[in-house]
């Protein structure tokens, strides 16, 4: 399989220059948050490789402030078509009868800053919990393919309905899945199914799935656990513990961590006022918001207004 590297030459040789041919750029530089960048360019004529995908584990033992974790990406064969209807169209991303064909890239950057709430007071277990608490004393750059699951994620990204400070809640819940994804990749494990027995079914994975969007669609009103199993039809103990499972956080952290990324979108992108944003958020007082805000990001919400 190529190196990232060498694909984005080929990509360079196949006319597909950053500053010509961009149908598609989105970019997010918020301090302290998942910082991305993403593009599509148009393939001048049919262009073939192996997709692929790259970790880089940036560590400063002197400067641990300086730590990263970056997730870059290629792929192809996708086809950009102009209707607007597209959203719904059940033909894309791949099966679409568009005659644009693009080649996607992805860099994602994940900063000491940001991991650090994942990792606080969490035992490590294994390499995957070392590299996002920057306890692996080496840096290094892995290459991996393109799986099922992470292509799913990168399609959704490129491919969704949602606008506004939807699509900010979409993007950045899924570039956590997918940086849950590649970590994945770290190391050749057996798999041996499932701690949790129940989530050998697919149904019930799809209701922890579908708990997660709730969750997602709440983030201004939030919901109870009760209320959430509820809308699954799943015991109120499965779904804590598929959800734990599945995503490596409790219901709780996760949802947190999405409202405290939205804020920093909603102070430092859009400009909203703290008292703004804590009612955009649920929460019954200033006090309170910027609490849980300090607590999850080391940030105090006016240090984001620009």
């Amino acid at each position: 399989m190529p190196q990232f590297r060498d694909i984005l030459q080929l990509a360079h040789r196949a006319g597909i220059e950053p500053s010509m041919d961009v149908v598609y750029h989105k970019e997010q530089q918020i301090p302290g948050s998942i910082n991305y960048n993403i593009n599509r360019y148009f393939a001048q004529h049919e262009w073939v490789s192996d997709e692929s995908g790259m970790m880089r584990y940036h560590y400063d033992i002197k400067n641990p402030e300086n730590n990263y974790i970056e997730l870059r990406f290629c792929i192809t064969g996708n086809r950009y078509c102009y209707e607007k209807s597209c959203a719904s169209c059940k033909n894309q991303p791949t099966d679409c009868n568009g005659k644009q064909m693009t080649v996607d890239t992805f860099n994602f950057h994940f900063s000491n800053t940001f991991l650090s709430q994942f990792t606080n007071n969490t035992k490590l277990k294994n390499k995957k919990d070392e590299v996002l608490a920057f306890k692996h004393t080496e840096a290094f750059t892995k290459t991996f393919p393109i799986c099922g699951k992470k292509r799913n994620v990168l399609d959704a990204i490129l491919n969704h309905s949602y606008t506004g400070a939807l699509e900010n809640i979409f993007i950045n819940a899924k570039i956590q899945e997918l940086l849950l994804y590649s970590l994945d990749c770290l190391i050749e494990e057996k798999q041996e199914g499932f701690t949790c027995k129940f989530l050998n079914d697919e149904r019930s994975r799809e209701g922890i799935y579908k708990a997660r969007e709730i969750l997602l669609e709440h983030i201004g009103n939030p919901i109870t656990i009760r209320e959430l199993s509820r809308k699954v039809a799943m015991n109120e103990c499965y779904v804590k513990q598929g959800f734990r499972e599945l995503f490596g956080t409790t219901i709780f952290d996760f949802f947190q961590q999405q409202r405290m990324e939205h804020g920093k979108y909603l102070l430092y992108e859009k400009g909203l006022s703290v008292t703004d944003v804590s009612e955009a958020l649920g929460y019954s007082s200033i006090s309170h918001f910027s609490a849980a805000f300090k607590k999850h990001t080391g940030l105090k919400p006016c240090e984001l207004l620009k």
